[in-house]
């Protein structure tokens, strides 16, 4: 069945009284974009463009929970931050994306109390509290619990806002989870290294020493 206009207006009109006017909003169902209205921001998205993998409007779908984040720039000119709604449309699951002004306020968010990693082709919620570290790799963002990688639209700079205080950023490409720490040890070359419980080495950069040694206090 065909989704009529009259039907999207009637989303759009609920949503009016909380979005501000400058956010760009779009309607995902059936895989694929059904509704967008860019305001004035360069949203390169359109009418029966497919979801993208990995974008916040599938993590959505996939896991029917909210989901948020900066959206890069492979929607946008330039990073903005968006919010994702799983809602039921027509007996479908589908995602209402919302866009936020480049300039409008986000209120800070409570710290994450899981987060939903792709692995394989499955989305699995992870609680905070058994991931061991974060890593940037490739343009990616991933996560280990028990050994396992999962993928994550969030960059690092994204989640270490929104991380508990257990975790420690170590490197522009790490965050540990303190409670995984077994030891610090030096390197070769006298430079630091975080080994893991699992065994996994882990480099602390010279830009993050003098914040690790003050955390960790030795």
């Amino acid at each position: 069945m065909e989704i009529s206009k009259e039907q999207l207006l009637q989303y759009i009109a609920l949503l009016e009284d909380w979005i501000p006017k400058e956010a760009s909003i779009a309607i995902a169902a059936r895989g694929e974009y059904i509704y967008v209205d860019a305001k004035k921001q360069n949203w390169q998205l359109s009418n029966k463009q497919k979801v993208k993998e990995g974008s916040i409007a599938e993590i959505a779908m996939q896991t029917c929970c909210r989901t948020e984040g900066v959206v890069e720039d492979f929607i946008l000119s330039e990073p903005y931050y968006g919010i994702a709604y799983p809602i039921n449309f027509l007996e479908e699951t589908g995602a209402l994306i919302v866009i936020l002004p480049p300039k409008h306020p986000v209120i800070n968010p409570a710290p994450y109390r899981f987060l939903t990693g792709k692995l394989e082709e499955e989305w699995r919620p992870i609680p905070i509290e058994k991931i061991a570290y974060m890593e940037s790799l490739q343009k990616k963002t991933w996560f280990y619990a028990n050994k396992e990688p999962y993928k994550t639209s969030i960059p690092l700079k994204e989640l270490q806002q929104r991380l508990p205080e257990s975790f420690l950023r170590i490197h522009r490409s790490y965050i540990v989870n303190v409670a995984f720490i077994d030891r610090i040890i030096r390197d070769f070359s006298s430079n630091l290294l975080v080994l893991l419980q699992d065994g996994t080495e882990l480099p602390i950069s010279q830009t993050y020493t003098a914040n690790v040694r003050n955390a960790l206090g030795f």
